[in-house]
């Protein structure tokens, strides 16, 4: 008796909800089943049913992304290699000197003066490796020569100047002694008549050996050669040049302040050295004393970096517009043929958004797949020619990710058109077509 009622109850209480007819309850709509997984799985089918057309199709979305990722990864391998280059010379140096002030338009007077003793000064400071006095000594009318007797039928040459240096000259410009040695600070400290010739100066003096005490005679006074300098980083110049002690020059010459101060620097120190020379040289007065010195960061490799990126870009440019248009071709021809396909599944009630997506997420496969290919063949050519090239290869990691994003945007765009007139097909027409 009491299962019966229950089962009136249960009756009863069915009878009164809305939608029964008949002892039946009318059916709640279900949502679509159409999920995103069933999206990607539609539109990858197409896809790889097709190899051939798939390959072509990808080519130019590689070439493009490849060209592009590879045109980044050079240009910084390029410039990290300038950069380690230049920065090895020129990014190490500091040049100091007296500040001039302009006089008159056509004249300008030097205010400040550098101390004897400046390269102990600066050696004091953070970030300094060494440091040299240079000056230029003259000579007047007087020449130098190899022989003490002058041919007045000889013809009349220009002497090679004459550049007095403190003992830390060779240290500080990275140069190299080709043979016999570089004179020390107790042949400054003494005035030592000795002197040290660039190979170029070497050669037009015929002096090609020291190991046998040869002399030159400037402005008649013997000086014994004790070494040819050969190489010469950041001052070329002084391979022209016959180099003797700073000591020297003060007594036969008349040396009366140092012209310039070198400074050989760590890299990267430049601005923190050129704040501190002044007030470590002239501490009454720093404004005399004025300082040339190398950013934190070569300029010379940013040109280099931009330069390439300009050339290389354009031409990544239009393959990847290529790749494009490519994308968007096969998409569309895709559309052409499976108008029967779009007008049944129309039928069986799929909506025009979800036609569409189909499309679209086609495009972007296609495009995603040649962006991570084309990366990928771009970053191993970098890799490729910096170790031919016994390079340091440099490749941003963004720019590699970027690459792959950049193919699927560019499928993405490529396949809005198609995409939306597969849409707007209508069920009935494509059957009949079909």
């Amino acid at each position: 008796m009491k299962r019966l009622l229950r089962r009136r109850e249960k009756r009863t209480s069915a009878e009164d909800r809305p939608g029964f007819a008949g002892g039946l309850v009318s059916p709640v709509p279900r949502r679509d089943r159409f999920t995103f997984q069933d999206l990607v799985v539609e539109a990858t089918t197409d896809i790889g049913a097709r190899p051939g057309r798939l390959v072509m199709t990808v080519l130019g979305t590689v070439l493009g992304i490849g060209s592009l990722v590879a045109t980044f990864g050079f240009a910084q391998t390029a410039a990290g290699q300038i950069a380690s280059q230049f920065n090895a010379a020129a990014a190490t140096q500091v040049l100091v000197s007296p500040a001039e002030a302009r006089a008159t338009s056509e004249r300008s007077v030097t205010t400040g003066r550098l101390p004897w003793d400046a390269p102990d000064r600066v050696a004091r400071l953070v970030g300094v490796e060494g440091a040299a006095l240079v000056s230029d000594v003259s000579i007047g009318e007087e020449t130098i020569s190899a022989v003490p007797l002058n041919d007045p039928s000889a013809p009349q040459t220009a002497p090679p100047p004459v550049v007095a240096a403190s003992a830390g000259i060779l240290e500080t410009v990275d140069g190299k002694i080709a043979t016999g040695r570089m004179f020390d600070e107790g042949h400054d400290r003494r005035g030592d008549r000795v002197a040290v010739l660039g190979a170029r100066a070497a050669e037009r003096l015929g002096v090609q050996r020291v190991d046998r005490q040869p002399s030159i005679f400037i402005a008649g006074v013997a000086y014994a050669v004790i070494g040819i300098v050969d190489d010469l980083q950041s001052r070329a110049e002084l391979l022209d040049a016959v180099i003797v002690p700073t000591g020297a020059a003060r007594d036969d010459f008349s040396l009366n302040a140092p012209s310039e101060l070198q400074v050989r620097i760590m890299v990267g120190a430049g601005p923190q050295v050129a704040s501190q020379v002044p007030t470590a040289l002239a501490p009454d007065d720093p404004e005399s004393i004025e300082v040339k010195a190398p950013r934190a960061r070569s300029d010379l490799s940013q040109n280099v970096q931009a330069d390439v990126n300009v050339v290389f870009l354009i031409l990544g440019a239009v393959a990847l517009l290529a790749g494009g248009v490519g994308i968007a071709n096969v998409t569309l021809l895709s559309v052409m043929e499976r108008i029967g396909e779009i007008g049944l599944r129309r039928a069986l009630g799929a909506t025009r958004r979800q036609i569409s997506a189909q499309f679209v997420v086609e495009s972007v496969v296609i495009g995603l797949l040649g962006g991570l290919i084309g990366a990928s063949l771009g970053v191993l050519g970098v890799v490729v020619v910096a170790l031919v090239q016994q390079w340091t290869p440099v490749v941003d990691p963004l720019i590699s990710v970027g690459g792959a994003l950049l193919g699927a945007l560019v499928g993405l765009a490529s396949g809005w058109y198609p995409a939306r007139r597969a849409s707007r097909i209508e069920p009935v027409t494509a059957l009949r077509g079909a």
